[in-house]
């Protein structure tokens, strides 16, 4: 996977495109809003993961990702307005691998929850960012933080979200949620590209766009008229906002403060977000190990962080 340019693992992103004319962002404790926001959009995910599960049997896993992408898109557009005019052929480019890498992460982990439970589903996804966090690092200190949240997610995998392991999961669900993390890692990318070339969240609206164009024909055939219910399609706007709108318009704006590899890396707070919201939302039992584990990948988090800050 190539890494954002300028490398992410030597030189941060600028805080804002040069066509927003935002100032650089502060140096010392303001290094720690990126981290806010990814922590708010990874709780905002788990919330829309949760709604969604109530329109999969009326929609299909298709059907849902169209409803979460077009309506996303839709609210998107009309909130920026964003310009078509005025980018490169390189900007557009971006842009539409951004809504590839969209479309593909939502479609494939939407496949995967629909066969496996959502705990490991997200145990196996955060793999992606976390082999993106190893492969355009060349600190050796990012590859020891990297290398604790595996441990951490490993051990979670067999204990986590409510005690599922991965010896009974459906092969095929495992690999759907494999490949998610892949076009996981791809997004991360092309989300710190694309804010880097588009104001605001210009650049999101547009690929947002991309994907719902390419999602829209497989929800159309799987799910067809369904679609159009009114109540299921208000529930498509709440998983589109909960799970699309606000998280990665939150991650785009951290994506412009923080480098791709500890961003790669706070993503391995997603399993742990999705236990603890098991524990406290739905009394799922956690085990001493769940809480080894949780600790793990909250501390490799914490360090990434500490070590880009003295950087």
């Amino acid at each position: 996977m190539p890494a954002p340019s300028p490398s992410p693992a030597t030189t941060p992103a600028p805080s804002r495109p040069a066509a927003s004319g935002s100032t650089p962002v502060p140096k010392g404790g303001g290094r720690f809003g990126p981290v806010a926001l990814v922590v708010a959009a990874g709780v905002s995910v788990q919330f829309g993961a949760a709604l969604a599960v109530m329109i999969m049997p009326r929609a299909g896993a298709a059907g849902v990702v169209t409803l979460r992408l077009a309506a996303a898109a839709l609210v998107l557009l009309a909130v920026c307005r964003p310009k078509v005019r005025g980018y490169t052929r390189a900007d557009w480019g971006t842009v539409v691998a951004f809504g590839v890498a969209m479309a593909g992460m939502n479609g494939l982990f939407y496949q995967a929850i629909d066969r496996i439970p959502l705990g490991p589903a997200v145990t196996l996804e955060v793999l992606g960012p976390l082999a993106l966090s190893v492969l355009v690092s060349r600190r050796l200190v990012n590859l020891l933080w990297a290398g604790l949240a595996l441990g951490g997610v490993v051990l979670l995998s067999g204990h986590g979200g409510g005690g599922f392991g991965f010896g009974a999961l459906d092969p095929l669900g495992a690999a759907f949620a494999v490949g998610a993390g892949a076009m996981w890692a791809a997004y991360i990318v092309f989300s710190a590209r694309t804010g880097r070339r588009f104001p605001q969240a210009d650049g999101l609206a547009l690929a947002m766009a991309v994907a719902a164009v390419i999602s829209l024909p497989l929800g159309v055939v799987e799910a067809g008229s369904d679609l159009l219910v009114p109540s299921t399609l208000a529930l498509g706007l709440g998983v589109a906002v909960l799970s699309s709108v606000l998280p990665y318009t939150l991650e785009l704006l951290a994506l412009r403060r923080l480098p791709a590899p500890t961003f790669a890396i706070l993503m391995s707070l997603e399993p742990a977000i999705a236990a603890t919201a098991g524990f406290l939302v739905l009394h799922q039992a956690m085990s001493p190990l769940d809480a080894l584990a949780i600790a793990l990948v909250i501390a490799a988090s914490m360090g990434a962080v500490r070590a880009q800050k003295r950087n």
